[in-house]
């Protein structure tokens, strides 16, 4: 009589669903499709950060076209304004009361391409929700539904036009993650495709809203051992004191820094986190929320300083 799977082996089933599904559209990225299917699966939020033409756009399309939830794509534009993002109050002059007509936040997964290129205060109008999953329109509150992901898309070498998204914000990405260019032996299959949107058109959702609570709850079960949870947050102090570092990680990263760790040990088949997993996701967890001084800038990136303060946080050995 074959053995009923566990609870780790029907996540692992349904994780490598999503990923194959998604790999259909974005060939020979195994490893991003991978970071970005964890974000989801720890409730938070992904940034794709790339030159054009790499499939960030794509990607987010593939994430929601593989899971059976609502989703919707906004457009980030300079004169795109907050109640274009997350709705508005209307006056109904039959019923002479204001009907509130909900915008595109409320979907479960709403992607926001090119996110710098709207003004700060239309930026702003997406901290609420991604922190706290509720808006507020006019002193009335509207929780959004579970599950709820922002994937935002940017270009960071053109700036022409665009504005910086402010740490308050980019501290809310769960990660921050590059495609970067395929392969040759990719780029010559996607010459040999019939082109990215015929892939998108055929994909089909392979986990239900159900499966994907179940997963989430699964992230949440994973184990940290106190050990573990001490190294955490050895490396956020450890950041804070180092002379290339501005701004340190927050309590916030290392709350992310966990939920990342747990969901790389659940997509990994494991139901307890170990070091090797933070150190899996320090980079894309953490880079994005550091701050380097000015004098160190030019000779240091932000996932050197990553690399710098794990190698000075001994790590925990079980006893």
């Amino acid at each position: 009589m074959a053995a009923t799977p566990g609870p780790a082996d029907a996540f692992s089933a349904l994780f490598d669903a999503i990923t194959a599904n998604v790999a259909q559209v974005v060939q020979g990225k195994r490893d991003a499709i991978e970071l970005a299917v964890m974000t989801m699966l720890a409730e938070g939020h992904l940034l794709v950060e790339d030159v054009p033409g790499v499939g960030k756009t794509s990607l987010a399309k593939a994430i929601a076209a593989s899971v059976d939830c609502d989703w919707k794509r906004v457009q980030f534009t300079p004169d795109l304004l907050p109640t274009d993002l997350v709705g508005v109050n209307i006056y109904e002059r039959t019923r002479e009361e204001f009907r509130f007509s909900p915008g595109p936040i409320f979907a479960n997964i709403v992607l926001t391409d090119e996110i710098n290129r709207a003004s700060p205060k239309t930026q702003s109008a997406l901290l609420e929700a991604m922190e706290e999953r509720q808006v507020t329109v006019d002193g009335t509150t509207y929780p959004l539904d579970p599950p709820f992901m922002v994937i935002a898309t940017q270009n960071p070498v053109e700036q022409e036009g665009t504005y910086r998204l402010p740490e308050s914000q980019l501290d809310r990405f769960l990660l921050r993650i590059s495609l970067g260019y395929p392969g040759r032996t990719a780029e010559i299959a996607i010459l040999d495709g019939n082109g990215v949107g015929e892939r998108l058109a055929k994909l089909t959702p392979v986990v239900s809203r159900e499966e994907l609570r179940q997963m989430v709850d699964h992230v949440r079960s994973i184990y940290m051992a106190s050990a573990l949870k001490s190294y955490l947050v050895d490396i956020a102090e450890t950041s804070r004191r180092h002379g290339a570092i501005e701004l340190g990680l927050s309590p916030r990263a290392t709350l992310q820094l966990a939920a990342a760790s747990r969901a790389h040990a659940a997509a990994r088949g494991r139901e307890y986190a170990t070091p090797d997993d933070v150190k899996a996701v320090a980079v894309p967890a953490l880079a994005h929320r550091l701050v380097l001084r000015a004098d160190r800038g030019a000779r240091m990136t932000a996932a050197d300083a990553i690399a710098e303060v794990l190698t000075e946080v001994p790590v925990p050995v079980a006893g």
